[in-house]
């Protein structure tokens, strides 16, 4: 099926509900793991995969967006679901969703859960697209275990302006009783007292220094999983064995190529953007390049401020390989309010061929970063 890089949002569970009741409810014979809030989502997930792998638990993972590939967003047993077998069930999804209008996110969310009871899993960990209770991946009927991980001020015309009111959104996952864990690290009072309030049990990050967390960041995801993992009943040395194995992919990940050292991360809010910011500040400012693009729908004021601590000696202001992208020339006029130095390319490879610091660091959105990466690896076989 053609999967469509944007469409029209409309909130609710009505379709993904239907198309799962019409595929035989394949939800109800996973024990699901779902987690929602504004960052650390992706990396809590993985965390929980791991540690279930290391348990011996057979798990699927789906996840949004994606960060190299379509089908990286949808894994078994923490490997990428081939894209055959994803169609296959795509397609059935789709065949279920006759009449009802349905988004290609309904389709895929549908779809995953029909692959994963399908192919004899026994956990699946479901990350929220947007928000929670109107979320597609809320459809699901029962939940071993709910996870509320950082929230911050996101998707406004959706969820509402306030913190309350994101909280109450992300709340929405805590359905039929589920335990509920909720991470730390939370930015505003207002989202500690609204969990606080309604009785959610918070992770204690000091849990995650004996697991070997050094991270400061890394400490409260973690943390989150950790603590999920304890109320699921895993065994403790699943639970060791899971945190030392997860890698997280795309969130200020390094490599090396032809001298120089290239950083990608996809953070696309303010507050995703501490750990990117605190690593890069420990580079000299005339040896960093940036090269930045962001979405329309994204805060790139908030975040062009964080990042203009890095004291960056050039930005390079580049669109993102979407219909949902600044242009380039938005970018850099948006740029100049925080850096001095500010160019524009039209690709992410003219960027990076333009870039000629020792350090390169690509941001401000996921979808950059499979282009960064294929550039980086097509360097690395040249030399």
């Amino acid at each position: 099926m053609e999967h469509k890089e944007y469409v029209d949002i409309h909130p609710g569970t009505f379709v993904t509900r239907s198309i799962l009741n019409n595929l035989g409810s394949p939800d109800d014979r996973l024990k699901i793991i779902h987690i929602a809030g504004t960052n650390g989502k992706g990396s809590t997930a993985e965390y929980f995969t791991q540690i279930l792998l290391a348990a011996g638990k057979r798990a699927g993972t789906f996840t949004s967006p994606a960060v190299y590939d379509f089908y990286d967003q949808f894994r078994l047993d923490g490997k990428s679901i081939e894209a055959g077998l994803a169609e296959t069930y795509f397609g059935r999804a789709l065949k279920a969703a006759g009449g009802l209008n349905a988004t290609d996110f309904e389709i895929q969310t549908a779809g995953i859960l029909s692959a994963f009871k399908e192919e004899g899993c026994e956990y699946a960990v479901i990350e929220c697209g947007m928000g929670g209770l109107g979320d597609a991946t809320n459809a699901i009927n029962k939940k071993e275990l709910a996870v509320i991980t950082s929230i911050s001020l996101e998707h406004t015309a959706y969820l509402g302006d306030t913190i309350e009111e994101i909280c109450a959104q992300k709340a929405g996952i805590i359905t039929g009783g589920c335990p509920v864990v909720v991470n730390p690290l939370q930015p505003f009072k207002e989202a500690e007292n609204y969990f606080k309030n309604i009785g959610c049990r918070f992770a204690d990050v000091k849990i995650a220094d004996g697991y070997g967390v050094a991270d400061n960041f890394s400490r409260y995801n973690a943390a989150t999983a950790i603590e999920g993992a304890r109320l699921l009943g895993l065994p403790d040395e699943a639970i060791r064995a899971g945190i030392k194995n997860t890698r997280l992919y795309g969130r200020v990940e390094e490599f090396m190529a032809a001298g120089r050292t290239y950083i990608l991360d996809g953070a696309h809010n303010p507050a995703a953007f501490e750990p990117l910011k605190s690593r890069l500040q420990g580079f000299s400012g005339d040896g960093l390049t940036l090269i930045f693009g962001c979405l329309k729908d994204k805060d790139s004021g908030g975040i062009l401020s964080a990042l203009s601590a890095t004291k960056a000696k050039t930005i390079i202001a580049v669109p993102c390989p979407s219909l949902r992208s600044r242009t380039a020339e938005e970018v850099q006029k948006e740029c100049l309010k925080h850096f001095n130095n500010v160019i524009k390319a039209q690709s992410v490879s003219e960027a990076l061929d333009a870039a000629n610091t020792e350090t390169v660091a690509v941001c401000g959105s996921f979808t950059l970063l499979k282009e960064a990466k294929q550039w980086i690896e097509k360097k690395r076989i040249q030399c």
